[in-house]
């Protein structure tokens, strides 16, 4: 058995101005929020009044949001322990924030779904790249780290459940919610879960660049394998739009489906523009990155 070391009663005590202690706190501070207190009643009423394409395009986005959020919950476990059998304290006290998040999101979608009278299986809005990346690859790639705690293993796993799934899928999935329903004037319960939704993901996106630039930081070698696995991903992202938009020159909303494409391509750019940014640097400038530098709102 290797021997223990309580970090809080030694001379280390807790890193309190590290990045992922600061997430930690910021967690506490405002993401708080409780689903079950979001009024859903105006929503109701304007899902009555939308044109059955309407209703299909935000049930689809609902339904795969709705899923995603499941299956990430139901995935992080094995990063966590991971982190935990490093003795990462303050990554660990961070993440117990991201999975209890996690969890009021999925509770979110599933009151949403209540509130307005669709309580049947929506699985038909789960495509089959949607089903690639949500059935296959995220829950292989997270179910690595259970025997495999490697820095290639959790690169690869942050990668998938970090900057993919959450900083290029969902951050467009919002981007869509806003498109279409704050033009629309309509369903602002719906809007308000999602406004609380990005800045808690903004967290936990913030927590993955951290990792991966930590990892970097301690295994140059990494870069080259999460541009690769980033490269690899990059297509299910841009079919996933092209299926939700079916060739569509304007969606339900007015909206032109061109604009999520590009929106998309930005964040891929994005999340690998900030990744490259970490070669070079020291560990202690990893840690005291700033909650601006990683894009936490």
């Amino acid at each position: 058995m290797v021997k223990r070391t309580m970090l809080t009663t030694s001379s280390r005590g807790l890193l309190e101005d590290s990045f992922p202690y600061r997430l930690y706190q910021k967690a506490k501070r405002v993401g708080t929020w409780n689903p079950a207190d979001i009024d859903l009643s105006q929503d109701q009423k304007d899902w009555k009044n939308m044109g059955q394409e309407q209703q299909e395009d935000i049930l689809r986005l609902i339904s795969q949001f709705q899923a995603g959020e499941e299956a990430v919950t139901l995935d992080l476990l094995p990063l966590i322990m991971a982190i935990a059998k490093e003795g990462r304290l303050e990554e660990e006290m961070f993440l117990t924030t991201f999975l209890y998040e996690e969890a009021k999101h999925t509770e979110f979608f599933r009151l949403v779904l209540n509130a307005i009278g669709e309580r049947g299986d929506l699985s038909h809005f789960h495509t089959e790249t949607y089903k690639k990346v949500f059935y296959e690859i995220l829950p292989t790639t997270m179910a690595r780290l259970e025997t495999d705690q490697s820095p290639e293993a959790i690169a690869e796993a942050s990668v998938v459940y970090n900057m993919f799934v959450e900083g290029v899928l969902a951050e467009t999935g919002y981007y869509s919610f806003y498109a279409a329903l704050e033009t629309a004037g309509i369903m602002p319960g719906l809007l308000e879960g999602i406004g609380n939704l990005k800045r808690d993901e903004s967290r936990h996106i913030g927590y993955g660049t951290f990792l991966l630039q930590r990892l970097i930081c301690e295994h140059p070698n990494l870069y080259e394998l999460i541009t690769a696995k980033m490269g690899e991903l990059a297509p299910l992202a841009i079919l996933l739009n092209q299926e939700g938009t079916k060739g569509r020159e304007m969606t339900s909303f007015g909206g032109n489906p061109d604009e999520v494409m590009n929106f998309t391509m930005k964040q891929l750019a994005v999340r690998m523009e900030v990744l490259a940014r970490a070669q070079g640097k020291k560990i202690e400038e990893i840690y005291r990155v700033t909650e601006k530098e990683m894009g936490v709102i």
